[in-house]
């Protein structure tokens, strides 16, 4: 403060006040009347005697004082609750005196806060109200009809903050509002004969780094119940014991009621706000309506934050006193002693904590007032020097009306100073010692506090926030500093792109040209003569492009095709300066041109013609989705990987196939390959939620902490509002034991939840609504078609005894609804255990049913037998859903209890709600069935898996249950399904072979046997019925050993190979990765590569593909690229004079 008030010591303050109007004296007539100006106590000058104008009804007065700001009269910090007073006195000439009587008319208050708020000046028009002096005997006042006002202009000589102090100062305004539910104590008040009672309440704030400022709202009335109080009523002034009564309230803010869910404080409960109503609206109360606003420089404002830190919760005291004893001075004995007895002595806690969430400025709410003890002041804010008792002693400030004092900085609050400070006192050492060993007894007047539950409500705004809220697009600069987005493609082809499409349009016009001269020199027969030589006819056709000049055309034409190749496509402009480099250079382009000259021949030949392949499964996207989910289930890493390959190629710009390809790394626990595609995902699309999620988790299980909170709180920016991000940067934020943060978080979170069940309320009562009517009118059609005759009172009561006995024994909801349980799904979903642990640690420590996800953690580390525990104890006390045993039927299955899991397997399908991972339980159950041999069973099984969601294992089994069952033809039909779904699965091109040897088809016998590759059959030969299960089912945890072995046994651990990498986060294309742009699955490669090679030999049989690859490879030659591997010919591999400079 000292040095703001250094900055504003020669700052001056000029008040001038230019007429008055709507002025009406004490008698009709002129009116003589002057103004005086008094600030804080001290007179600033008084005014000209004027005259009303009793036309216009105004006095000109012109009456200016300057002061200045900082002084011993006024300070900065006196500026916000110590207005100016300015009094309108009107002079009464007496005929025999020789002197006038002087009469106040009315009186006006002054506001210089807009000073500190950044202003130089400003205008305003404030209301002169009448004082309570008494009218003169046998004057009649004029009836007013408007209220007099003054006009006032108001401004400085410079500005009081600089920019740079007005950014970093803050007004914090704090409202008392009203106690309710008062002690008997407070009630036996009312009444005639009662003596009147006041409240008076004080807290302490700092105002600078090294004072603090007391706030004493006194004056508080005890008002009757049975009403609530009025919303919007005005908020009196501080300082109001020389105002008059019109000036006591503040022209602007006024007090508004706010719901009991919304506000800060306490008693928010369901439980809380029947008493609250009941309180609120009957009991009697005490209302003070005050605010009392304090400046807060930017050493006041740290110091603030500081203290906030080292202790959330603020004392607000409370005591009770007569009228009586404050006009007698009764109050002095109480201050002659060094330990008073303060009555009704109350304290009630503040929760300043929230003013440290990002962004906020306001705080309200209910708050308990507790019984007066220094243990109890001394836990909650370690201190335990009372502030009502520091006042009340002597050479402490007297004023009473409300206050707000500056005092020194000191330490004897502190808890560390307890000891020194009992030392040195008498009575209140014992006391003291007492409290701190909690067998100080409480008195009656203050134990009254809890027995009726008594609460003040206090609200607290400050202008600025302690903590500046990051806005979102500040939070997307920081994302987009750490993940650069990846720039849109344009709409069409590229310059390497265009560069290779004008070399396949080149290698065509070659091909045509080429197909003339063949048919001018041997026709068009598609057959060749038997005694034909296929090398003479090529040299005949050599000779005849060399003599037509075709020859050297070509080459000609397709050499600026070769160079833009060079240029574009493979980013070569510079001379080789070594012989080396060149060599090394021309066999890469060689390479290149020659596989780009087979995507030309291939587009050539497949153009126009008639597939003579098998019909084609074309997989739509969500079939592919399907079949890596259920590879990544079962543990067939390298073919879900493959899937998401294809679905990224697919869709280069959908964020969300590449996070499914990241959560895959993290089942398997590669966190850098799944980094890499989680990052991937952000740079396509930089607001994906899902992804910066797993980046702020991957980020914190790193120990990068602030671009975890930075990935996290982008995610809770972006529109709708996330649960799940809320929750999860709450929980990074508690790991750094920033738990106001954190709180703010989960708060925020628990707001979200509570919408999200209000709106499902909401649409379940409009279902149940519709539903009702529905049977409504069912039952009234039901009337007039069946006689009324056929409704049996015992159907009725047998209604009524099945509904009895299906509602009886009501058991606790297995899966408890609560911030952490979806985190916890979202963590669980996406094979986040360290983080999973956390948020269920959480959890644990709420109320509610955790044995669910509990299970699915314990799960997911491979404890099985931990997990087989949990559900089983909570199917004991709990409702059981199909999840549930879903859940226990894995748990069974990866350990080898297969009957155990079958059970629980059959039991979660007779639910009516199917567990969320139905296909995996069908495949699991349907490869019991088969291992139990109950062929029948598996192939309902595997039916119902077909009709719900098929692919290719689902055909398999019920293809095998088939075959066991002899049912030939069904089996053929399923496997046929499965092979085209997926024609690389060996064991459906075996069971192929078994049903072709069964019906004897040699053909299609040897047909199979050529599709299965020679290591691509399983270890056991389904053959001989020794492997009843068609494929590995998989492992619900990371890195699970195969089927075959259950846990504990020897087996080897499926893994994803090392040699396979994820999509390169700059993947624009897929090349990078080891497959192209137009990459298909495996039965569309396999069949179009069959019917390409079939169409080139039936239409060109002559001019086959090495035929032309010869012919345009001798071109490349004679343009600087030579006809066969370079490597063969090492330096004689061109002549000089062929070279050509690129």
């Amino acid at each position: 403060m000292e040095s703001t008030d250094e900055t504003t010591e020669n700052v001056d303050i000029k008040i001038t006040i230019t007429r008055a109007t709507n002025m009406h004296g004490k008698k009709a007539g002129n009116v003589l009347s002057f103004l005086r100006m008094d600030l804080n106590g001290g007179m600033l000058g008084e005014s000209e005697k004027r005259t009303v104008d009793p036309v216009a009804e105004y006095i000109e007065y012109d009456f200016t004082c300057t002061f200045p700001c900082c002084n011993e009269v006024l300070s900065l910090s006196d500026i916000p609750h110590k207005p100016v007073i300015v009094t309108l006195t009107e002079v009464v000439p007496e005929k025999k005196k020789v002197e006038a009587k002087s009469i106040v008319l009315g009186q006006a208050v002054i506001d210089l806060l807009p000073l500190l708020q950044g202003e130089c000046s400003f205008s305003s028009t404030v209301v002169l109200h009448a004082t309570h002096a008494a009218p003169e005997k046998g004057s009649t006042p004029a009836p007013i009809t408007k209220h007099p006002t003054l006009d006032v202009c108001v401004s400085a000589s410079a500005p009081l903050l600089t920019e740079e102090q007005l950014s970093t100062s803050n007004l914090m305004k704090v409202s008392l509002e009203t106690a309710y539910s008062l002690p008997d104590t407070f009630n036996q008040s009312f009444g005639p004969t009662a003596p009147q009672y006041i409240c008076t309440a004080v807290m302490e704030v700092p105002c600078t780094a090294e004072k603090d400022q007391l706030l004493l709202f006194s004056e508080g009335q005890l008002k009757a119940g049975g009403h609530r109080e009025d919303n919007g009523r005005q908020r009196k002034r501080a300082h109001h014991a020389h105002l008059a009564p019109g000036n006591h309230f503040l022209p602007g803010p006024f007090f508004h009621t706010q719901p009991i869910d919304q506000e800060d404080g306490e008693l928010t409960s369901l439980e809380d706000r029947e008493f609250r109503n009941e309180a609120e609206t009957l009991l009697n109360r005490v209302s003070w309506d005050t605010e009392m606003p304090c400046f807060l420089d930017a050493e006041g404002v740290t110091r603030l934050r500081q203290k906030i830190t080292e202790s959330r919760f603020w004392p607000l005291e409370i005591m009770k006193s007569t009228i009586a004893n404050e006009k007698s001075g009764a109050t002095s004995k109480l201050q002659a002693d060094e330990d008073p007895h303060i009555p009704c002595h109350g304290v009630a806690f503040i929760d300043m904590g929230r003013l440290l969430y990002p962004g906020v400025t306001h705080i309200r709410g209910a708050y308990t007032i507790q019984p007066y003890s220094s243990t109890l002041l001394l836990n909650k804010t370690r201190r335990n020097i009372s502030l009502l008792k520091e006042q009340l002693k002597p050479g402490a400030s007297k004023d009473r009306s409300g206050t707000a004092t500056c005092s020194a900085k000191t330490n004897t609050g502190k808890a560390k100073d307890t000891k020194g400070h009992v030392k040195g006192t008498g009575n209140q050492s014992i006391s003291s010692v007492t409290d701190l060993n909690g067998s100080d007894p409480i008195p009656p007047d203050r134990k009254a506090y809890m027995d009726f539950r008594t609460y003040i409500i206090i609200e607290i705004t400050l202008t600025n926030p302690l903590i500046p809220k990051t806005s979102s697009e500040e939070l997307a600069r920081r994302v987009k500093a750490l993940i650069p987005p990846r720039p849109l493609s344009s709409g069409g082809p590229n310059k390497a792109e265009r560069a290779v499409l004008n070399f396949h349009k080149q290698v065509g016009n070659v091909v045509k040209h080429i197909l003339e001269q063949y048919e001018e020199l041997f026709g068009t027969r598609l057959k060749l003569p038997n005694d034909c030589n296929q090398e003479l006819m090529m040299a005949q056709l050599m000779g005849a492009l060399n003599v037509s000049g075709r020859y050297f055309a070509f080459k000609e034409q397709i050499k600026p095709t070769v160079v833009k190749f060079v240029r574009d496509k493979m980013q070569q402009t510079d001379t080789f300066t070594e012989q080396q480099d060149l060599h090394e250079f021309v066999s890469k382009l060689y390479v290149d041109l020659v596989d780009e000259m087979h995507v030309a021949l291939n587009k050539i030949y497949s153009n126009g013609m008639e597939d003579d392949s098998p019909d084609e499964i074309h997989l739509s996207t969500s079939h592919l989705k399907h079949f890596a989910r259920e590879a990544q289930l079962i543990g067939d890493y390298h073919v879900a990987v493959q899937y998401y390959q294809e679905l990224v190629v697919r869709h280069p710009r959908d964020p969300s196939h590449k996070f499914e390809w990241g959560n895959l790394y993290m089942q398997t626990g590669d966190y850098m390959k799944a980094k890499m595609c989680f990052h991937d995902a952000v740079a396509v699309q930089q607001s994906h939620q899902p992804s910066l999620m797993m980046c702020g988790v991957l980020a914190a299980m790193f120990n990068d902490f602030e671009q975890a909170e930075t990935f996290l709180e982008r995610a809770t920016s972006i529109e709708p509002p996330s649960l799940v991000a809320w929750t999860l940067l709450g929980l990074v934020q508690d790991s750094q034991n920033k738990s106001i943060l954190a709180e703010r978080a989960f708060l925020e979170a628990k707001s979200l939840l509570k919408a999200k069940e209000a709106s499902n309320q909401t649409h379940k009562a409009e279902e149940s609504d519709v539903d009702e009517e529905n049977e409504k009118q069912k039952g009234q059609e039901e009337e007039k078609t069946i006689p009324p005759t056929s409704h049996s009172p015992n159907m009725k009561q047998s209604d009524t005894e099945t509904g009895d006995t299906v509602h009886s024994d009501p058991k606790e909801k297995v899966i408890s609804k609560s911030i952490y349980t979806e985190t916890l799904e979202f963590l669980l979903h996406n094979y986040a255990l360290e983080m999973a642990e956390h948020a269920l640690s959480m959890e644990l420590s709420s109320k509610g049913n955790h044995s669910f996800h509990l299970a699915c953690v314990q799960l997911l580390r491979a404890e099985y037998c931990s997990a087989i525990a949990t559900l089983r104890e909570a199917l004991l006390r709990v409702e059981p859903v199909a999840d549930m045993w879903a859940l226990d039927g894995h748990c069974h299955y990866l350990c080898g209890s297969f009957a155990e899991a079958q059970g629980s397997y059959e039991r979660s399908l007779d639910f009516p709600e199917q567990p969320s991972d139905t296909h995996l339980v069908l495949l699991r159950l349907g490869s019991i069935y088969l291992q139990e041999e109950k062929f029948e069973q598996a192939k309902v099984t595997y039916l119902q898996a077909c009709e719900k969601s098929p692919s290719c294992l689902t055909w398999l089994g019920l293809g095998i249950s088939c075959y066991r069952l002899e049912e030939l033809w069904i089996a053929e039909e399923a496997l046929t399904e499965a092979n085209h779904l997926n024609n690389q699965n060996a064991e459906v091109w075996a069971y192929l072979v078994l049903i072709c040897l069964r019906r004897r088809l040699r053909t299609p016998h040897n047909q199979s046997r050529g599709g299965i590759g020679p290591k691509a059959l399983p270890e056991t030969s389904p053959v001989d019925g020794t492997r009843p299960t068609p494929w590995d089912p998989g492992r619900y945890h990371r890195g699970a050993p195969t089927t075959g072995h259950p846990a504990g046994a020897a087996g080897t651990e499926r893994q994803l190979p090392s040699q396979l990498s994820p999509l390169s986060p700059h993947a624009n294309s897929g090349r990078e990765a080891g497959y192209t742009l137009n990459w298909t699955p495996a039965n569309r490669r396999a069949h179009k590569q069959m019917t390409i090679r079939t169409q080139i030999h039936i239409q060109f049989k002559v001019f086959s593909s090495p035929a032309m690859h010869v012919f345009l490879g001798g071109m490349w030659e004679e343009t600087g690229v030579p006809a066969e591997n370079p490597g063969r010919h090492g330096k004689n591999m061109q002549t000089p004079h062929r070279q050509s400079r690129i």
